[in-house]
């Protein structure tokens, strides 16, 4: 079962911020909504949901990306380092004298994702270890306990940027440059894989919007099992390329007005006629 997402470029949105009166928040994201959410910056955002592809591409379980969370909040906060102690760098603070790799690599979350879950996968019964236990079982850390204290936090963003608690992943921003959906493309093949039958993306394609001066769209056909944490990439990635809105099942994220959460689609989806899919399908756009 395939989903279609797509990204909506609006050159006519971003010229309605100009125009808003109350001040708009400091650029932020979330995971979930109301009194429970998990507030995350814009860069912990994006590595979170990097860390969610990369185990959307390789097949992982729910559980794979908890852990990997678990540990990254515990080594760098979602941070990608260019320090630690010794020569530890990146999300997981590896090293590169341990056998991860180089460290200019493993400064690039893909690939310092990619070496996590390869070892991950390798201890037997991971998936029904404490958390704490499997992240040490990668880790080797000199305190394998402290990462207990992100069991919870980790399990919560996991259910977000997996799409077990769709539509969960939510920033916001004031849109400054031109839009680039070329480049996000780029960049999400880099964390999903290149597109084919058997890929978490199946197909891409850029197009122009049906709305008078409303831009490019880019639309990404997702398996739906994986298809939120698409949407979630997108979204938390949308300030480096100038995206104002992802639509997806029934819903749409603006980055106007992104604090909000994702909302109901008020008016009929789609970027133009010919890219609207089937019904039951996934649209952004």
């Amino acid at each position: 079962m395939l989903a279609l997402v797509a990204v909506l470029v609006g050159y006519r949105v971003y010229g309605s911020f100009r125009s808003l009166g109350p001040a708009a928040p400091a650029p932020g994201c979330q995971a979930g909504t109301g009194a429970q959410a998990l507030s995350l910056d814009l860069d912990q955002a994006a590595i979170a949901a990097t860390i969610a592809g990369v185990a959307a591409r390789n097949g992982l379980p729910r559980q794979a990306v908890t852990v990997a969370y678990a540990a990254a909040l515990q080594e760098s906060k979602l941070h990608n380092l260019d320090y630690g102690d010794r020569d530890s760098v990146g999300i997981f603070q590896q090293r590169p004298s341990q056998g991860w790799g180089p460290a200019a690599d493993l400064e690039n979350p893909v690939y310092a994702t990619t070496k996590f879950f390869a070892v991950l996968t390798q201890v037997p019964g991971y998936t029904r270890m404490p958390v704490e236990a499997a992240a040490q079982a990668v880790q080797h850390s000199a305190d394998g306990s402290a990462y207990q204290q992100w069991a919870w936090m980790a399990g919560q963003l996991a259910g977000y940027f997996t799409g077990r608690s769709p539509h969960g992943v939510s920033c916001w921003f004031a849109p400054a440059g031109r839009p680039d959906p070329a480049a996000a493309v780029r960049r999400m093949t880099e964390t999903f894989g290149p597109p084919g039958q058997a890929a978490v993306v199946t197909a891409v394609s850029l197009d122009r919007s049906g709305q008078k001066n409303a831009g490019t769209v880019a639309v990404v056909h997702a398996e739906r099992a994986a298809a939120w944490t698409v949407a979630g990439w997108l979204v938390a990635h949308a300030q480096d390329y100038g995206l104002t809105d992802v639509r997806y099942a029934g819903y749409e994220w603006k980055a106007a007005d992104g604090s909000t959460g994702w909302r109901r689609e008020a008016g009929p989806p789609g970027p133009s006629a010919k890219n609207v899919p089937p019904r039951g399908t996934i649209l952004a756009g």
